[in-house]
């Protein structure tokens, strides 16, 4: 069922991020671009999947600032537009945003940041709200599924109060749990957009969209602001439950919010506790919160992953001299933890040591069973690649020639599945992990270092998504300054760690619609770099030819690693082989092998049979990709090439 199938006052239940999508498309919206990243792809992917019928143009762009501004481009036009990423990427799309802001906006745009407090899936938990206050820049963040859907409307509606971006944040407990929604009706979209430029410089509506001159335009975006404040100071979306003056209030905001009222309802605390839930975080309603704080002895700010409401707080209440002395509580006194995601019982244990509560959620003799079984129960699930993975015969050819050669080569990592890379699947390979295109930025500097008596041989990784996104100016720079050093792409022909969405270097957008795809090799060899091609489960090649590229290339050399992802759709189902292991030839824990295959390689398509003391293939799992049949030290493991039907 798409999102536009809800009958209009039904309620459904949503994904966090349907409702968003589904409220972008209640608003009108008719611009969408985005760069994916988890906890934010299905926003895109839900509006993608109904552009046709519902008139709108989505777009999973090269990269976040290009997201950006694209969506800035319909704004301009007259066109309600929405732009969507991952924390990470607020950072990218940053210098594009500082402009805009200052610029303005014309129709409604909002900018939806899905935050990953835990980093659950992302290399760090950085967050979005401090660039609303940086870039001076109205935040509001819901707090449960059926604010996913209103305050994204209301946020486009803001947005042409005040000619300026709105920013939205989700986090992953939102964006990626469900509840029940109400939906609205859905428009009927058929403006028709026009760009105008012929105004004035000072005339936002018809002008030329520039920041110039900057010292107005400064001062405009900061009127704007205290507008919003005053809009925040009555705004439905903050909602206070609790006693009139309780001993101890706790303001919160997003998914937190949830966390604090189901720790008040198990302490059964809701004559003693207040709960301040705010939705609009930037700018902080300040005569509201005030109201709020003078009426409790005792401050909780419960909030992820920083101290934003509690910095902003109390940097206002240094002037509230009639509140009276307080008490606040929260990361700086160790209540909340500054790391990871919240959960009800964090807040619960704040709330107990606060108010000198004794709690125990369950009996003592219960939790000493949890924690032995905690580490004699089920064994620990390695993180690892899937079967049939290109990025492990990858790093194991990478790893094995390195080693090989012995000079201390290493590799400098990127973002996507192969950041895996840097653990035991990957043959612990990568040696840096920082943010997109990082990589070859990192080991183009080491390159450089030879002239400087460096010996060590740098090698860079990235996925084909991340080539496009960020690898290109760093490939520019090596090129350039003659860095000696590689590069090897693994191209598996998609963004395959988010969900296979398009990028340039495919041939459908996110609409399906056919365009064109880029060639990594031809731009590679455009800026000037040496560039060869190689299938990663071709082992025996590949070995040869990064052997030869490190030991006697010179300057920036590019390998192209081309192998699709076992789970693309493209060949998911579609095995190549059918391997089995002939346990004649099998060593087992034998003396030159010790389950080489299950140990070192750990594919997880083999499997070890304690009763029989020989490796095993599991059909179920198995890819058919025939690499762990030139591992073998046996020649156990053999394959028999599928015939088509």
């Amino acid at each position: 069922m798409s999102i536009l199938d809800y009958k209009d006052g039904s309620v459904n239940l949503l994904m966090g991020n349907e409702a968003i999508a589904r409220g972008a498309v209640e608003a009108g919206v008719r611009v969408a671009a985005g760069y994916p990243g988890t906890p934010s792809s299905e926003i895109i992917e839900n509006l993608a999947a109904v552009a046709g019928k519902a008139g709108l143009y989505v777009e999973w762009s090269v990269n976040e600032k290009v997201s950006l501004e694209v969506a800035a481009a319909g704004s301009f036009a007259g066109l309600r537009s929405m732009c969507v990423m991952k924390q990470n990427g607020v950072n990218v799309a940053s210098d594009f945003l500082l402009h805009l802001g200052l610029s303005g906006t014309r129709a409604g745009m909002v900018l939806v940041p899905c935050d990953d407090p835990g980093a659950i899936s992302s290399v760090n938990e950085g967050e979005s709200r401090h660039f609303a206050r940086l870039l001076e820049l109205p935040l509001i963040e819901p707090g449960n599924f059926q604010e996913a859907i209103d305050m994204i409307k209301w946020a486009f509606e803001l947005s042409e109060k005040i000619r300026n971006v709105v920013v939205v944040r989700s986090v992953t407990r939102l964006s990626h749990a469900s509840g029940n929604v109400k939906v609205g009706t859905l428009p009927k979209n058929n403006d028709t957009p026009v760009f105008k430029y012929d105004g004035n410089l000072l005339d936002a509506l018809n002008g030329p969209v520039i920041t110039a001159p900057v010292p107005f335009k400064h001062r405009q975006q900061q009127e704007k602001l205290k507008a919003v404040a005053e809009i925040f100071e009555t705004s439905e979306f903050n909602t206070y439950t609790g006693p009139e003056n309780p001993e101890l209030l706790i303001i919160t905001s997003s998914a937190c919010s949830l966390y604090s009222l189901e720790a008040v309802n198990v302490l059964e605390l809701d004559k003693r506790v207040g709960v301040l839930k705010l939705g609009t975080t930037y700018p902080l309603p300040e005569k509201l919160v005030k109201k709020h704080v003078a009426s409790a002895k005792k401050i909780l700010f419960v909030e992820e992953v920083q101290p934003f409401l509690e910095d902003l707080t109390k940097i206002a209440a240094a002037a509230w001299e009639d509140v009276g002395v307080k008490k606040y509580h929260g990361k700086y006194d160790a209540s909340i933890p500054t790391v990871n995601e919240l959960n009800p019982d964090i807040v619960i244990a704040a709330l107990t040591k606060i108010l000198g509560i004794d709690y125990r959620p369950v009996p003592e003799d219960y939790e000493k069973k949890g924690t032995i079984l905690s580490f004699t129960g089920a064994p620990n699930r390695e993180v690892t690649f899937c079967p049939g993975c290109p990025h492990r015969a990858s790093f194991w050819s990478i790893h094995n020639v390195l080693t090989l050669q012995g000079k201390g080569g290493f590799v400098c990592g990127d973002i996507g599945c192969y950041t895996i890379g840097i653990l035991g699947a990957g043959f612990n390979t990568l040696k840096t992990t920082h943010s997109m295109g990082s990589g070859l930025g990192i080991a183009s500097g080491f390159g450089k270092l030879r002239g400087l008596g460096m010996k060590q041989d740098a090698v860079a990784v990235c996925g084909d998504s991340t080539f496009f996104h960020s690898i290109i100016p760093a490939l520019v720079n090596a090129v350039h300054v003659k860095s000696d050093m590689m590069l090897i792409v693994f191209d598996n022909k998609g963004t395959a760690m988010t969900g296979f969405q398009p990028h340039p270097g495919t041939e459908t957008d996110a609409m399906g619609a056919k365009v064109n795809a880029l060639n990594i090799e031809s731009i590679c060899r455009a800026i000037g770099a040496d560039v060869h091609v190689s299938d990663p489960f071709d082992i025996t090649g590949t070995q040869d030819k990064l052997f030869d590229l490190i030991e006697n290339g010179k300057g920036p050399r590019v390998l192209i690693m081309q192998q699709s992802c076992a789970l693309s759709p493209e060949k998911k189902g579609k095995n190549k082989y059918v391997m089995n292991v002939d346990e004649s030839l099998c060593r087992g824990e034998n003396c030159g092998c010790d389950r080489f295959c299950t140990k070192i390689f750990r594919c997880p398509g083999l499997v070890w049979n304690r009763d029989k003391s020989v490796s095993m293939i599991d059909s179920v799992i198995c890819t058919g990709c025939g690499v762990c049949k030139n591992i073998c030290p046996a020649g156990a493991i053999k394959s028999e090439e599928v015939k088509a039907c």
